[in-house]
């Protein structure tokens, strides 16, 4: 009976790491999925800030060089 239970014990351990290995396994690639999701749409935004920035700075530029035309 007691090698049974130790059969038993066994397997049952075995299959929870198996288990545990497997989910931790599955919750990693979706972290690595969630991140990459979220690194590409900061980098969109990211991108999109920078030209609009430029645009301020050049507007910036051509209003600093024509201050006459400005202030009318």
């Amino acid at each position: 009976m007691g090698y049974v239970l130790r059969v038993r014990a066994a397997s049952f351990f075995a299959g929870a790491a198996t288990a545990s290995f497997l989910g931790l396994y599955i919750l990693h690639n979706d972290y690595k999925v969630a991140h990459e999701s979220i690194s590409q749409q900061m980098k969109g935004l990211h991108e999109s800030l920078d030209r609009r920035i430029s645009s301020l700075e050049k507007l910036k530029q051509n209003q600093d060089l024509h201050p006459a035309e400005s202030t009318e």
